[in-house]
């Protein structure tokens, strides 16, 4: 059963795990030191992100050992709206997560994704569909059916340990791990995207909201 359009933005949630993103950018994104007040490298920037859910709930319903994938479509700064932006929820979810992890990824039930409802310009959708986020090694894989096939691993610094961009204010979390692509390939959407060597990111998450009046 769909959520009550009244309860939008006041139902309590919580989701700590680890997110990976891949984008079109040639080398590390500048939206992170920026804040998005930088153009991406190629000007516009097309991404995908997973989600691991390690604990989590939406209101009394538990959210933990989920997955999600995400495709975000921005033409410009990212800090000037107008994204375009889909979601696949995890296959194994029930019905009330289904429902309240598509009201955090598109912004409606506030707290730290409630940017999205302001820059999200148009919500292409969301859908049901097998979602994997496994790590080994390294590496972390996100596999999206055929529609996300994506594999990053952080950049290694001087004394071989993973580069950190650490202290930021950036929307994501503090501590942005600097990662780039084994592979990034979308297959969504009339979207033909490959991103294989270019920018990605691991972060630790811990979201939630909305936030007390």
């Amino acid at each position: 059963m769909a959520l009550d359009a009244q309860e939008l933005g006041t139902v309590p949630w919580n989701i700590k795990g680890e997110l990976i993103l891949n984008c079109n950018c040639t080398v590390f994104c500048p939206c992170v030191v920026s804040l998005g007040k930088h153009p991406p490298t190629e000007g516009y920037c097309q991404a995908w992100l997973g989600i691991r859910i390690d604990e989590g709930h939406y209101g009394d319903e538990d959210l933990s050992g989920m997955a999600v994938g995400m495709l975000m479509d921005i033409p410009g700064n990212m800090g000037r709206g107008n994204w375009k932006a889909a979601a696949y929820i995890d296959d194994q979810a029930s019905e009330a997560a289904y429902d309240g992890l598509v009201a955090i990824l598109s912004g409606a039930a506030k707290g730290t994704t409630g940017l999205f409802s302001m820059l999200v310009g148009e919500f292409l959708g969301a859908e049901r569909a097998p979602v994997s986020f496994t790590t080994e090694g390294n590496a972390r894989r996100l596999m999206v059916g055929r529609k996300i096939q994506g594999e990053v691993v952080p950049v290694s610094g001087k004394d071989g340990k993973d580069m950190v961009i650490t202290n930021t204010e950036y929307w994501m979390g503090p501590d942005i791990t600097v990662a780039t692509a084994n592979k990034g390939k979308v297959r969504a959407y009339g979207r033909v995207w490959d991103f294989d060597g270019r920018s990605a990111e691991i972060c630790q998450i811990d979201w939630g909201g909305p936030a007390p009046k």
